[in-house]
């Protein structure tokens, strides 16, 4: 019989049936395990024998018997059957309660520590023996790579323009305020458009040389100008700084009103109509399936969509003829 052994021609269902008929060594046995006509195994049957140039299976006087070459196929065909069910099916689920993965995620340090730690929270309790390990870094670095090498799994951010090839979920939006000491002589009433643009202003330094941040961005669109005397490297570094000046910082509510409950700063209404910071959470497609990265973004999201309840603190009202953020 003529070698004619052609590697497009074997197919996932012709390893099954060499399988079962290896082991059944009958041809009506092998059709009613796969639910089969005798005469389609038989035909697949044929087919094997010229992909293998051996009859594979021969009569004896017990019914049918495997040929040598049929005995020494049976383990790499086994093999490969198990191969092949790896890959299109999921051999073992992702179980947080006994994983000691380590998960990576990098967020804005202006993201409220609190969530952070809520994250953490939830993490911990549901995966004990896992690991997390927040990132801080700026917009200008390339977390798309990160993403894609594996580096990171995840990536909260608030970016106008995050890359399009990332895959994102909305988590929350955020109101933008102003922060400054208790004793500040513009604290406990409301900011007009002239207390806010006069007054001294502390900013984060901007990520690049010529770049300006979200809210200078803002205020040029508006043809407006802030008087800003001082920038800052980190956001937790701004609450510190403002309890010795009367600079005003302009930050994310939820990072302005943890700061509020363990430090003597204020908080009021912006008179800006800036518009409410939009976070989400990224990642790259490589994790887009993974049970267990799958489960972390599932964690995060819950717990960030949950946290965002109105706001705990009563802020200066503004003056009627500025419009506010929602």
């Amino acid at each position: 019989m003529a070698n004619t052994c052609n590697w497009d021609s074997i197919d996932v269902h012709l390893l099954r049936v060499l399988h079962i008929l290896l082991t059944e060594c009958s041809v009506s046995r092998t059709a009613r395990r796969l639910n089969q006509s005798q005469p389609a195994i038989s035909t697949a049957l044929r087919r094997l024998r010229d992909l293998t140039g051996d009859p594979l299976l021969v009569r004896s006087k017990n019914g049918m018997t495997p040929t040598e070459r049929g005995v020494a196929l049976l383990e790499p065909v086994k093999q490969a059957l198990a191969s092949i069910e790896a890959i299109v099916v999921s051999q073992t689920r992702f179980d947080p309660a006994s994983s000691r993965r380590v998960f990576n995620v990098a967020t804005p340090d202006y993201l409220d520590p609190a969530l952070l730690g809520r994250i953490l929270a939830r993490f911990h309790s549901l995966a004990p023996q896992a690991q997390i390990i927040f990132h801080s870094f700026s917009p200008e670095q390339d977390f798309a790579g990160l993403l894609a090498d594996g580096a990171l799994d995840v990536v909260i951010g608030n970016w106008p323009h995050p890359p399009e090839q990332l895959r994102l979920s909305p988590l929350f939006e955020d109101e933008v305020v102003c922060m400054m000491r208790e004793g500040h002589p513009l604290a406990g009433r409301p900011l007009t458009m002239k207390h806010y643009l006069d007054a001294e202003h502390l900013a984060p330094t901007p990520y690049a040389v010529g770049q300006r941040g979200v809210v200078d961005l803002h205020l040029a669109r508006e043809r407006l100008k802030r008087n800003v005397v001082a920038w800052v490297p980190y956001f937790s570094l701004a609450p510190y700084m403002l309890m010795e000046s009367d600079m005003l910082f302009t930050c994310p509510r939820a990072f302005a009103e943890h700061f509020a409950r363990l430090l003597p700063v204020s908080l009021a209404r912006s008179p800006i109509e800036y518009p409410p910071m939009a976070f989400y959470l990224l990642w790259h497609d490589r994790a887009h399936y993974a049970d267990d990265c799958r489960w972390f973004r599932e964690q995060i999201i819950a717990v960030a969509r949950g946290s965002m309840s109105p706001p705990s603190r009563t802020l200066p009202a503004t003056p009627t003829d500025f419009r506010m953020p929602a």
